[in-house]
């Protein structure tokens, strides 16, 4: 795998993804380091995660916003100050015209030369990591990016909003099969387990759960070809333009 190059300070980067905790499991290191060298980052969670959860006594709607609570704090963490949130039902996350649409406008909005997101694709020997929300969300916003951001006719409705057309430059796809390009977050892991630790309905604040995401990203970087006792987030890198 290839380390890969950052985008400049002053430029902006938009996170996709489906649920609260996802960012954060899957590239908060990538984003502490971004934020840190001047990169504007901006994250956009297509649903509430209200169905992430076991307690009886608590509601749908009060662990939506307990969830939201939780990744408005775990982003703080790593430095981003904006998250927008799509509404879309757990569980039920469909990649149809609206949510493209949506995503087109947030796009437009943030105006960013990367997106970052999860990818479309299942992985067989990792299950887990293919939830139907991430696939659809995943390839959602594939689909928002290109043709959809770009194209003036596309959601006309969106330019009497004064959201113009946009090109994102590069896409990077975490939890793809097989990743092209790695991050070296060695620096920036303590701050990705402490945004994980904001997850406390999760259960990411555990100590099994850290030490879990510590194994992971050390074969990461073990794959990468790093140094022993380094720590590595992966990614798939698709050239948009």
């Amino acid at each position: 795998m290839l380390a890969l190059p950052f985008p400049e300070a002053g430029q902006r980067v938009l996170v996709v993804t489906a649920h609260p905790d996802d960012v954060d499991f899957g590239m908060a290191g990538t984003i502490a380091l971004l934020t840190q060298n001047g990169v504007e980052v901006t994250y956009c969670i297509t649903t509430d995660g209200n169905q992430g959860g076991s307690d009886p006594s608590i509601s749908s709607d009060q662990l939506a916003q307990i969830r939201r609570n939780e990744q408005i704090a775990a982003a703080k963490v790593v430095g981003v100050n904006q998250v927008d949130f799509l509404g879309e039902p757990d569980g039920q996350v469909v990649a149809d015209l609206e949510l493209r649409k949506k995503m087109v406008a947030e796009i437009r909005k943030v105006r960013p030369q990367v997106v970052i997101a999860q990818s479309p694709e299942r992985i067989w020997e990792r299950i887990y990591a293919s939830h139907p929300d991430h696939l659809a969300t995943g390839e959602a916003i594939v689909q928002a990016i290109y043709p959809d951001a770009r194209n003036p006719f596309a959601f006309p409705e969106l330019l009497e909003q004064g959201l113009e057309p946009w090109t994102v430059e590069q896409l990077w796809l975490v939890t793809y099969p097989s990743p092209s390009n790695f991050v070296d977050v060695t620096e920036s892991l303590d701050k990705k387990l402490q945004a994980l630790a904001c997850h406390k309905s999760q259960g990411a604040d555990s100590p099994e759960t850290q030490e879990r995401v510590r194994t992971w990203l050390s074969a990461v970087a073990d794959n990468a070809g790093l140094p022993t006792g380094s720590s590595a987030e992966a990614f798939f890198v698709v050239n948009t333009t």
